[in-house]
């Protein structure tokens, strides 16, 4: 699973690497940022390049995602401690 995250995130930082200098950006920060955060970088991209729809709607979708892991790892640490008390 771990496996599929680190490709999205090459794939993110190569498109953002070169679609970058076409739009006046840093291709080294964008690609950087890319391979860092992955899609979240690609929607906020997006947006910054003018292409707001689907940079919104990505930030959306990846925002939504991110708080519901958080929510699920909370909750297994919770039933995981409650099971030693």
């Amino acid at each position: 699973m771990e496996g599929i995250g680190l490709v999205v995130s090459v794939i993110v930082a190569v498109y953002l690497a070169i679609d970058a200098p076409k739009q006046g950006k840093s291709p080294v920060l964008w690609a950087i940022l890319g391979f860092i955060f992955g899609l979240l970088t690609l929607g906020i991209y997006f947006i910054k390049t003018g292409r707001t729809t689907i940079g919104w709607v990505l930030t959306i979708i990846i925002g939504i995602a991110y708080l519901i892991i958080i929510f699920l790892v909370i909750s297994a640490i919770l039933v995981m401690g409650s099971m030693f008390t």
